[in-house]
């Protein structure tokens, strides 16, 4: 039987950890309301298409050049199953956005976890700082892995953090199996994983006996080896995938090297979506929560907690990783936030009185919850978000309509799809037959068609070979990729 005095705690421990919940749920609201509301971005409907092929023939197979791992699809299957989605036709946006969603959630309660050393209400600031922050909401409601990715990354740290004290093998099996994931999810992992391992190294001196330490780094090193094989082979269906993911990293550095991707952006691209900025009338900024995270960066180094040391020096390595690489596209920021938050509290930790630090929390959090609110909610696919990263236009979303209207006039027809670039629409084309539409990447000698979308580029040329009398209309694909829509004013055969 539980004790008096541990009923009478009860009541007491509710309260410490209601205010948890609550951000929890608010977290949770910004990462699923409307999930549905922006339009699928290319990357996004590609990776969808790829979990309704593995939803309705049960197939993967990883593919080294310009996709990520596999966790991303595996975990939509499970969501896509509870909500009675059996095909790519029935499978929809809020469907596989709900894999980042809930991941970006955890991901909050995970922080929260982290940052506890610094105190129950610190680490509560830096979970509630982080659910409402910006990018970690936009992404997390953006069928990507790199919400995903961060979320492992949490959970392998918080499991090290457990083995580190405890000394369980438990534990360290646990942070290898997510470290796996973490592979398996992005081969972008090294890059986290080293990082966090410097930074450990650099902020303590204690260490494990070294015959514990090698049996441990075994057992995690295989964990990890374990997970990520099990994913990128699909599960043994998919040997030759556990040669494409050592590949991948030829690809990527390949295209690194050459510099031509069209992503190429300059060193303070990163730090400059946590800065100020205009674009065409709407005001971007952060300042707040990016001074916070700076002053707590100057007190990491003057006080003597080792969790806000590490997250200074670990973010700090990352910032100057992603800042020299070319390569840059914003929905990596999402790997500055947990750093920025922890050293944002540490900063409020060193206000002289509780209600002046939560009166400066609360004002961050206010300014933050506006900026989410403007890019997630009020202009989520407007190309003046610096996170709506060449955004599908919502004139997309005008396909399937048309493409329906197209079907029944002319049953027997087909959609001809005559571009160089053409996602997302095979996503939002994916309930129509295969055998009613086709995709060209040039133009062919019969261009006629039911309904013949054709790019900017090819649309004179296309112009040239179609016979009959065609109305033309306009659709924007993304910002500056214009397409011309040919419908038939009379039946095509």
């Amino acid at each position: 039987m539980l004790s008096a005095s541990t009923l009478a705690a009860a009541p007491t421990h509710l309260l410490r950890f209601l205010p948890l919940a609550l951000v929890a749920l608010v977290a949770l609201w910004l990462r699923t309301h409307d999930l549905a509301r922006r339009p699928m971005h290319a990357d996004e409907a590609n990776q969808a298409i790829k979990v309704g092929d593995l939803l309705e023939h049960g197939r993967y197979a990883f593919d080294p050049r310009d996709h990520h791992g596999p966790t991303l699809y595996y975990a939509a299957l499970p969501i896509a199953w509870a909500r009675g989605q059996t095909t790519i036709a029935s499978l929809d946006e809020t469907t596989v956005r709900l894999v980042p969603a809930l991941a970006g959630t955890l991901s909050v309660l995970l922080l929260f976890a982290l940052a506890s050393p610094l105190g129950h209400w610190p680490a509560l600031a830096a979970a509630a700082l982080m659910a409402v922050a910006p990018a970690s909401v936009y992404y997390s409601r953006y069928f990507v892995q790199e919400t995903l990715l961060v979320t492992f990354f949490l959970a392998a740290l918080i499991c090290a953090q457990r083995w580190w004290h405890t000394g369980s093998p438990t534990w360290i099996i646990a942070a290898g199996a997510c470290a796996g994931l973490m592979q398996a999810t992005k081969a972008s992992t090294p890059l986290f994983a080293f990082s966090a391992l410097l930074a450990l190294l650099a902020v303590t001196r204690a260490r494990p006996a070294s015959a514990r330490l090698t049996r441990d780094l075994v057992l995690a090193l295989s964990s990890a080896l374990l997970v990520a094989a099990l994913f990128y082979c699909s599960f043994g269906a998919h040997l030759t995938g556990l040669r494409d993911a050592i590949a991948t990293y030829t690809h990527a550095s390949g295209r690194a090297a050459t510099g031509t991707s069209g992503h190429e952006k300059p060193w303070w691209y990163y730090l400059s979506l946590f800065g100020w900025h205009r674009e065409g009338g709407l005001l971007w900024q952060q300042l707040a929560f990016a001074l916070l995270a700076a002053v707590g960066f100057i007190v990491a180094f003057a006080k003597h907690q080792k969790i806000l040391r590490w997250a200074a020096l670990y973010t700090l390595l990352v910032v100057v990783a992603l800042s020299l690489t070319p390569y840059k596209t914003p929905w990596h920021a999402v790997h500055l936030v947990p750093g920025f938050a922890i050293l944002a509290v540490g900063a409020l930790a060193t206000l002289p009185f509780r209600p002046l630090a939560v009166g400066v929390a609360g004002g961050a959090l206010f300014l933050q919850i506006n900026q989410t609110n403007l890019a997630v909610f009020l202009r989520p696919a407007d190309a003046r978000n610096p996170y709506a990263y060449v955004h599908s236009s919502p004139d997309v979303r005008k396909i399937r309509p048309l493409a329906d209207s197209a079907l029944a006039r002319t049953p027997a027809g087909t959609i001809r799809v005559i571009s160089e670039e053409y996602w997302p629409l095979p996503w939002y084309l994916r309930a129509v037959p295969a055998a009613a539409v086709g995709y060209w990447s040039s133009p062919p000698a019969d261009c006629d068609g039911a309904l013949v979308i054709a790019s900017a580029t090819h649309a004179v040329a296309v112009r040239a070979r179609l016979h009959g009398d065609y109305h033309e209309s306009y659709l924007g694909l993304r910002p500056g990729f214009l397409c011309v829509v040919f419908t038939p004013v009379t039946t095509v055969p």
